[in-house]
């Protein structure tokens, strides 16, 4: 039975530029890549380009946990569009929306089997907001 994909979304109050910029770019990532202040992100890379390798380190700061999450993207659109592959085989869409001084980040993303659809839900949701709180927080 395929499971419906998971979608969040986000408003931020900068411009397509400076969004698509930490987004993407790793000093950038590792800023933001971390769905609460326990954790943290101490290695990013990426290969923007299809066929491309996504990596970031995510870790728990007192180092009880830690995982690689990796991908490689078969769809990247500058400022509209990124898809990419997980290693497990799940796909995830982030589109970008610019909507002047604003723009919408909307990501949707299959399920994995290990955890609640709420939980991965909040999870990438965290994510996402403190994604928002760190580029506005660079707007001043």
């Amino acid at each position: 039975m395929k499971t419906e994909k998971i979608k969040i979304s986000s408003t931020i109050g900068s411009g397509i530029e400076k969004v698509w910029e930490c987004w993407v770019l790793p000093e950038h990532i590792t800023q933001w890549n971390f769905a609460s202040d326990d954790w943290c992100c101490p290695k990013a890379e990426n290969d923007l380009r299809v066929g491309g390798r996504y990596l970031a380190r995510m870790e728990a700061k007192d180092d009880s946990f830690g995982f690689d999450f990796e991908a490689i993207y078969d769809e990247v659109e500058p400022m509209k569009k990124i898809s990419y592959v997980m290693t497990d085989g799940r796909r995830a869409i982030t589109n970008f929306e610019s909507l002047g001084n604003e723009v919408k980040l909307t990501t949707e993303f299959d399920p994995e089997n290990q955890n609640p659809i709420d939980m991965q839900r909040d999870g990438w949701q965290a994510i996402l907001d403190n994604f928002k709180k760190y580029v506005e927080n660079l707007n001043g």
